[in-house]
């Protein structure tokens, strides 16, 4: 298969893919730098991710604190055919906080009350809970064992796609 036709239909499977998911895995860390783990409902829009996350809950502070971090949008445990090959997506993303007389407040708001429901439109009426814009600034695609690839450049399906080979080889015997 063509190296252009191989990209597009990747970019294609990874954008039904987070489409299929309605959260997100989020790392963080703030200025200490010890890492965090948690979650959250996420959007799809203008080529980036959207998130509300509440100042009370450490992610929101860390991203404030610094706007580095990875996001991992995986497939359920109970539909995976290989539980140590799920379905995923890794990104490494740069934060953006967006304020209520930021342009794009409304627009972020709105595609995750699109997405959610009006769930998002009380919480966001909610002084403590804040937008944020996760761009992807490269990442990986995992689709299963051997079908694995790298995007680099900016966006959710990165400038360029490209099949990650080599890696797994059997250990010599002692």
């Amino acid at each position: 298969m063509n190296k252009d036709l191989l990209q597009a239909r990747v970019q294609e499977e990874i954008l039904t893919f987070i489409n299929s998911r309605k959260s997100l895995q989020l790392a963080t860390a703030g200025k200490n730098t010890e890492p965090y783990a948690s979650y959250s409902p996420f959007a799809i829009g203008d080529d980036c991710l959207y998130v509300l996350l509440s100042e009370m809950a450490v992610h929101a502070t860390n991203l404030q604190e610094n706007s580095a971090a990875s996001v991992m949008i995986i497939q359920d445990e109970d539909n995976a055919k290989e539980l140590f090959a799920r379905m995923r997506i890794n990104y490494s993303v740069k934060a953006e906080m967006l304020g209520y007389d930021n342009e794009n407040w409304t627009l972020g708001i709105n595609t995750l009350i699109k997405r959610h429901g009006d769930r998002i439109n009380k919480l966001s009426q909610l002084s403590d809970f804040k937008l944020f814009k996760l761009t992807p600034t490269g990442g990986r695609y995992i689709k299963s064992f051997g079908k694995a690839y790298s995007l680099t450049g900016n966006g959710l399906t990165g400038n360029e796609v490209q099949h990650m080979t080599g890696g797994h080889t059997k250990r010599n015997a002692a």
